[in-house]
């Protein structure tokens, strides 16, 4: 049911000419989505007060709440279309007066952390784009039917939420940077393993597929007590994100994973200066897929102690600065950050081994992420000691991987059991070598360079490619015997 009520509102937004792509898809939907959700969780708080004998107050006046603008609804308890609002006069109405009266709220809203500061927060930075106030109508009353309140529901609505997000990643333009494959950011929690009492932080968070998945991994691990519950809800998942869409994404998919007012700051996170980053700004996990490839200006790398252009670069030292000593790090980032040679990668990689342990490194094939055709590795380190031994494993499904063959858990569960060794004992540890791992020592590192490049030895070589004057000679020695062959039969006969 759920699915094709998602999929009837796409249809909807195909044919409207306001939005013409699965990223407006997917932005449109998540704005009438987190106004219905809103609306469900305020009656929900209404209902608790009441059988307490208390008054609920309201977060939005009356004229603006669902029950009222979106779907006003007649003692039959079906809509009532001598009230409610349809074509033009519901896009004015939209456009017009809620979408203001609700960015509003982030000047009100007494902290960041509250959920009156999200929804200032996105309705200042989404606009509706649905032209039609005809289509506006069917999809509001396609929302409505979505149920927001029993777990179960929840869970569904969840799952198809991240088909979107993977979907509008799969469409290309810039959709891929929000959506990092889930079987491993499972792989890289597993690895972790973050537990209650510890703060995560993503400060690329994207779609926060990361922290939604960290929220998935603890809650079915701790022990399900109130002060868990409590301090999982809103002590523990922490991101920012610079980019208004992903935003808004980030926060509605946070809220579908059953995060009611996610930690998520809209910020340009390498606009913050890395020596301004104390300790109470520091935290125990940091998970991430940084984007690369973009060129941050000369003021932005003023922040940072080693000055570069590329964006992911500049991201790893913010992690480092914003990781408690003793805290774990996997972070998702291109492999190139290995093995180049100028000035600012040789000094990342100087800074990361003296700082950090950095004792594994998953090598990815291409492929893994769709449409991406930027090589990336993940860099597993815990900040503190420095680096002796680092464990290379190359994944290798075995096919190609693409938009028809994606990554799978499966693919995935060589990696972490093996993974598990690598802070064992020196027997166990010698199950870390196999065709597709092996240890480095970083003693024998290049002090020069300290290329980190995946150079496997445990892979038989290959003969080296042959020389143009070698082919020459290898051809002129055939032909010389295939003439000899060719009298010697001319003779005989």
């Amino acid at each position: 049911m759920f699915e094709q009520t998602f999929k009837n509102i796409d249809d909807l937004l195909y044919k409207d000419s306001g939005a013409d792509s699965e990223l407006d898809y997917i932005g449109q939907t998540s704005w009438v989505m987190f106004l219905r959700y809103l609306d469900e969780l305020e009656q929900d708080k209404a209902d608790e007060a009441e059988l307490k004998g208390e008054e609920y107050n309201f977060i939005l006046d009356k004229e603006y709440r669902w029950p009222n603008w979106a779907m006003p609804k007649g003692a039959d308890g079906k809509l009532d279309h001598h009230v409610a609002l349809t074509g033009p006069d519901l896009v004015q109405f939209v456009d017009g007066k809620l979408f203001p009266y609700l960015a509003k709220f982030k000047q009100e809203a007494d902290s960041a952390n509250t959920i009156e500061y999200k929804i200032g927060e996105i309705f200042s930075e989404l606009k509706n784009k649905i032209q039609s106030g005809y289509n506006l109508r069917e999809i509001l009353e396609y929302a409505d039917e979505l149920p927001f309140r029993a777990s179960t529901d929840k869970h569904e609505l969840s799952h198809l939420y991240e088909s979107k997000i993977k979907n509008m990643g799969n469409a290309g333009r810039n959709g891929g940077q929000y959506y990092t494959p889930r079987p491993l950011i499972r792989a890289m929690i597993n690895v972790i393993n973050p537990h209650i009492g510890e703060k995560i932080y993503d400060g690329a968070a994207g779609s926060c597929g990361f922290l939604c998945e960290a929220y998935e991994y603890m809650y079915e691990r701790m022990e399900k007590t109130t002060d868990n519950l409590k301090t999982l809800q809103e002590e523990t998942l922490y991101g920012k994100e610079k980019k208004n869409l992903a935003y808004v994404i980030g926060i509605m998919n946070m809220i579908l994973h059953g995060i009611e007012a996610p930690n998520i700051i809209h910020t340009n996170t390498l606009g913050e200066n890395i020596r301004d980053i104390q300790e109470k700004n520091r935290y125990h996990v940091i998970l991430a897929n940084p984007p690369f490839g973009g060129k941050e200006r000369p003021e932005v790398q003023q922040n940072f102690d080693i000055k570069t252009g590329e964006t992911a670069f500049l991201f790893m030292q913010h992690f480092i600065k914003s990781l408690k000593t003793g805290g774990r790090a996997a972070i998702v980032i291109k492999n190139t950050v290995l093995s180049n040679t100028d000035n600012a990668s040789v000094a990342l990689r100087k800074l990361l081994l003296e700082g950090s342990n950095l004792h594994t490194i998953l090598d990815l094939p291409g492929g893994t992420f769709t449409g991406a055709g930027v090589k990336t590795v993940v860099l597993f380190f815990q900040k503190g000691e420095p680096t002796k031994k680092i464990w290379y494993y190359q994944l290798d499904p075995g096919r190609n991987m693409g938009k028809t063959n994606p990554l799978n858990d499966k693919d995935m569960e060589e990696f972490v059991e093996l993974q598990k060794y690598v802070t064992s004992s020196a027997v166990e540890r010698s199950r870390l070598e196999t065709e597709k791992s092996w240890i480095l020592n970083v003693i024998d590192l290049d002090e020069d360079t300290f290329d980190l490049s995946p150079k496997n030895p445990n892979t038989p070589e290959e003969e080296p490619l042959r020389s143009p004057e070698v082919i020459l000679a290898e051809m002129g020695r055939l032909d010389t015997e295939t003439n000899t062959i060719l009298q010697s039969i001319k003779e005989l006969i």
